[in-house]
């Protein structure tokens, strides 16, 4: 009936404590994570109805409903065994509301274990009772350093080994690209695990008018913004999904400024009438303002006689706020799943639980700015939930061909992350999931 999953567990596992894993302890940690009131405690508590322990090494998940992604939520990292023996429960109830979560204490049953634990630095030190491969190092130091120039130096000088591409700003990113192409350098190139998008606030003014949101789809180029501002080290979307996940299909029209034009002068605007339309962006994030004015220089060439865009910065916390609000006509954001799953993409900006007519009142919608509802894509998403295979691929296309055309949303690129190495150091790769492999790292001591 797709309501009861077995998963048989590894044989031979040990904790970093010497404990042994087993059934009992994997549905310790599930219900753990599902009570200990993180933000993303309702990934078990939602889909899941009971964790049945049926065998020393086999745990049953009972479901509330079938669920399509359940396979690549069980990936989810955050669902990694914890030691029963070292972690104490997690009552479901907390007067205080607070989170049962320990990072400075985890006892997990991976390659490295957790040595030591600050906000600036984690030390990982080699599990030698791991039951794989072992890790190719002895220990790893995890450094957080505050900006761009910090890091890029950093690597640059030696006083670091390798670096991740979070908070690099893009002609860093570039520099290191092109030393790594030269050979001085190492670099890997993880998958797709997030979208960039402008969303469109559809419920008032001007943006209201379905003509105007497609011509704005017209007058975005892609390929021009990604070649200036990225260096195309992003790949340009015309999807709610990465190019590389199930269901992904480019519904959004590429740009096409006599198009946009058409549509402009439909809606009244052109010869003498212009559409002046702010565009927000998040200060703090290096490239969005560079996306901002490249967009409004690329279309004040391209349609500059109907469409004026009026870039306008804010904090992110300032933007996240608001946008329940609709405080934003056309705003830039981003979005990271927990776990690669579409639905995990598609849900957070569709799903509505309250609307009136194509106006959602409550929901995802609303929470991501464009306050979109579509009874069809509506009754698609939660179909696809319960589908598998071609059906399920079926909606999730037929999902996004619908949004194309409304456009509450407007896809600009795929976020990936990158690492650079020092020629030292072998092993740099990322796994399917667009994490670190971080066992397999070791730096050559060959003199």
């Amino acid at each position: 009936d797709g309501l009861r999953l077995r998963i048989p567990l590894r044989e031979g596992v040990l904790f970093h404590d010497g404990s042994r894993f087993d059934a009992e302890a994997m549905a310790f940690s599930l219900r753990r994570f599902r009570d200990a009131g993180g933000a993303l405690s309702y990934l078990i508590r939602e889909p899941v109805a009971a964790i049945h322990v049926v065998g020393p090494l086999e745990l049953e998940l009972e479901l509330k409903a079938p669920y399509a992604p359940l396979e690549r939520l069980l990936s989810f990292i955050g669902l990694t065994p914890v030691s029963p023996a070292s972690t104490p429960p997690c009552a479901p109830e907390r007067p205080d509301g607070s989170s049962c979560f320990q990072p400075d204490r985890f006892i997990g049953t991976g390659p490295f274990r957790l040595g030591f634990h600050s906000r600036q630095q984690q030390r990982l030190e080699r599990f030698d009772d791991y039951w794989d491969t072992p890790a190719a190092s002895a220990g790893i130091d995890v450094v957080r350093l505050n900006n761009s120039t910090a890091l890029f130096g950093a690597l640059g000088s030696g006083e670091i080994d390798l670096l991740f591409s979070n908070g690099i700003a893009a002609e860093h990113q570039r520099a290191l690209t092109e030393q790594s192409r030269e050979g001085r350098l190492r670099e890997a190139v993880g998958p797709a695990n997030g979208i960039e998008f402008f969303a469109l606030a559809t419920d008032r003014p001007p943006l209201d008018d379905l003509r105007l949101r497609q011509a704005l789809a017209l007058s975005l180029d892609r390929q021009l913004i990604a070649r200036r501002v990225s260096y195309d080290l992003r790949r340009p979307l015309r999807s709610l999904l990465p190019e590389a996940s199930p269901g992904a299909i480019a519904s959004w029209p590429a740009a096409d400024p006599a198009a946009a034009r058409r549509l402009f002068r439909e809606a009244g605007y052109c010869d003498g009438q212009i559409l002046r339309l702010p565009l927000t962006f998040r200060s703090n994030t290096s490239t969005d303002k560079l996306v901002a004015l490249t967009w409004q220089a690329q279309v004040e060439s391209d349609l500059g006689d109907c469409l004026a865009l009026e870039p306008v910065g804010y904090e992110s916390s300032t933007i996240y706020e608001q946008l329940a609000t609709g405080a934003f006509s056309l705003v830039l954001i981003d979005w990271s799943p927990d776990f690669p799953d579409p639905e995990n993409y598609l849900r957070p900006m569709l799903s509505c639980s309250s609307f009136e007519g194509s106006r959602c009142t409550v929901g995802e919608a609303v929470e991501g700015g464009s306050f979109w509802y579509d009874a069809t894509v509506a009754a698609d998403l939660e179909a696809q939930q319960n589908s598998r295979g071609e059906a399920r691929l079926q909606l999730l296309r037929r999902i996004q061909q619908r949004t194309a055309t409304a456009v509450p949303y407007l896809p600009l690129w795929q976020l990936g992350n990158r690492a650079w190495a020092s020629p030292g150091v072998e092993g740099l790769r990322f796994d399917g999931n667009g994490w670190l492999d971080l066992a397999r790292l070791k730096r050559d001591v060959t003199p």
